[in-house]
């Protein structure tokens, strides 16, 4: 299908922030991913930061930018946070935990939408907080399916390993046992947006006493069905 509009900066400027939708990328990748001459890339990308639609990571890595936020939550059109709400409460009552979504922010990931199990023991994770993409199931999800180059490089530090990931692929789910914090288990699975790349990532998140030390066995079914939820109400926005 011709994605074209006829306006030529606008179609090119629209190919560099698709690109970015993946997570941080340096030029080169940029050149690669949209198959632009190197100079346009870099002026396209330099205007859009300068507007704010892109910005610069700790590296240097272009990532999108801020003021793509700021209009989202102005139009009203953050589909998924929209969609969260009574999937996530579903999800947390259905398994007894507290409930998040979490998309990727350059080096971090950010709970978006929370819904908290109210009595008891709870791994209490507000709507705002950034958690280190270096551990975590959630984060495991948000790495396994980059591109080789960003995954060895998520992989750097990181308390998961290759095989893990590989795992996460294979079941298309992710779990983790005191990664981020000693004594909480969490289950993650994938949110993948109309193109079919992941965006975000659902979980649940709580004491290893009551999740065990195999979660994926007690909850990975309705993680990934609270995905497969979220999944099927941004593909119908983006038809």
């Amino acid at each position: 299908m011709d994605n074209s509009s006829g306006v030529g900066v606008i179609d090119k400027a629209a190919q560099v922030l698709d690109a970015l939708e993946a997570g941080p990328t340096t030029l080169a990748q940029l050149v690669a991913a949209t198959g632009l001459a190197r100079p346009t890339v870099h002026r396209l990308a330099l205007a859009l930061v300068h507007h704010r639609l892109v910005s610069r990571d700790m590296q240097g890595r272009f990532v999108l930018g801020g003021r793509l936020v700021e209009l989202a939550s102005a139009a009203g059109e953050d589909r998924l946070i929209a969609a969260a709400g009574p999937v996530l409460i579903q999800l947390r009552d259905a398994t007894g935990e507290s409930a998040q979504i979490f998309r990727r922010q350059g080096d971090w990931r950010v709970c978006v939408a929370s819904a908290e199990r109210p009595i008891g023991l709870r791994d209490t994770i507000p709507v705002g907080t950034q958690l280190s993409m270096k551990a975590g199931s959630a984060a495991q999800v948000l790495l396994a399916w980059e591109d080789h180059d960003r995954l060895l490089e998520g992989l750097q530090n990181a308390r998961f390993t290759p095989t893990v990931l590989a795992g996460v692929r294979r079941r298309g789910w992710g779990q983790s046992l005191g990664e981020r914090e000693p004594g909480v288990a969490s289950v993650s699975a994938p949110v993948r947006g109309p193109s079919g790349r992941v965006i975000a990532a659902v979980s649940i998140s709580g004491p290893i006493e009551r999740l065990t030390r195999q979660p994926g066995r007690m909850h990975a079914e309705v993680v990934c069905g609270a995905a497969r939820i979220l999944t099927e109400a941004l593909r119908k926005t983006g038809d």
